[in-house]
């Protein structure tokens, strides 16, 4: 179950499994066009058989890109990329507001057997260039399981406030707009994917836009080769948010339709405040496995892989 690890400096870093010959993911950091708020992602991601499941540049919105932490409404800037939502406007092409994620060094980036580390610190500014925030960031590769047709990765994020006032982290929602909590790490899925089954342990698509649950699983089909595959989504249980909405598990933005996307939000119903040197730490589960799970077998990997 050997993991081999390639870094291009500057560019990439790519994570395969030797035993299927399949490139797992490549970690993308290199800045990107400033109008889709460039920020380090993943992808492409693929399953152990090789099948996709992330998309890049869509012809809808360009700046989704695979697997990568955003924040849509920063303090009355836009870190995710293309249009601003104004309310009673609606999206409206604002330069001035689109800010970026900057990597600034690794402190690790190795494959040991069945593990890989990705330990990065980015800066986050705004469309000005100021630093507004400090990030420590960690994407680790375990539990491959060439049997169960699985591997998981583990995202780490701590992002400290830099400024001498608050950090306000908001959404299309806490801007007016109904249904659209994007913020926080997002994954856009293939194109293919539209129209894919949702659950979670408790309810299905249709009931869990902007509600709470440890996990959520998301099921596609692809094209161009037969089979599907099975996105599951978890909150480290310490994640916490601060809030009159609860705690984490936290909110879920989840469409599939018009296109495949699943976020756990930093800001569904509310804003999320960053007092002046305070860390804002999430940490998030992805696994990604060949094949269509069902909710019973969600459970029962999830069981088997504490955090």
């Amino acid at each position: 179950m050997t993991l081999a690890l390639t870094h291009v400096h500057g560019d990439r870093v790519t994570v395969a499994h030797e035993a299927t010959g399949t490139e797992l993911f490549a970690y993308v950091y290199r800045p990107e066009a400033a109008w889709e708020a460039p920020k380090p992602y993943l992808h492409p991601i693929r399953t152990l058989s090789g099948a996709v499941v992330t998309d890049y540049r869509p012809n809808d919105h360009r700046w989704h890109k695979g697997l990568q932490l955003t924040a849509s409404h920063l303090s009355g800037q836009n870190l995710w990329g293309g249009n601003t939502y104004v309310h009673g406007e609606g999206y409206l092409a604002l330069p001035e507001k689109i800010g970026s994620m900057a990597h600034t060094g690794f402190e690790e980036v190795s494959a040991d057997g069945d593990r890989a580390v990705i330990a990065e610190r980015l800066t986050w500014h705004p469309y000005d260039g100021e630093l507004w925030a400090e990030e420590e960031r960690r994407v680790e590769v375990s539990d491959v399981d060439p049997e169960a047709g699985s591997w998981s990765l583990t995202w780490t994020s701590s992002v400290v406030n830099r400024r001498a006032e608050p950090l306000r982290f908001g959404s299309p929602t806490t801007h007016g707009r109904p249904a659209a909590g994007y913020t926080g790490l997002f994954w856009r899925g293939p194109r293919a994917f539209r129209g894919g089954q949702v659950f979670s342990a408790e309810a299905d698509d249709g009931d869990l836009m902007g509600t709470q649950a440890a996990w959520l699983a998301y099921v596609g089909e692809h094209d161009g080769r037969d089979g599907q595959a099975t996105m599951v989504f978890e909150h480290a249980p310490a994640n916490d948010h601060r809030g009159d909405k609860g705690t984490h598990p936290a909110h879920w933005f989840v469409r599939s339709d018009p296109f495949a996307a699943v976020a756990p939000s930093w800001a569904f119903h509310e804003e999320l405040v960053l007092a002046p040197g305070e860390a804002l730490s999430r940490a998030y589960r992805v696994t990604v496995a060949d094949g269509a799970w069902d909710r019973d077998r969600v459970a029962a990997q999830l069981r088997g892989h504490a955090w």
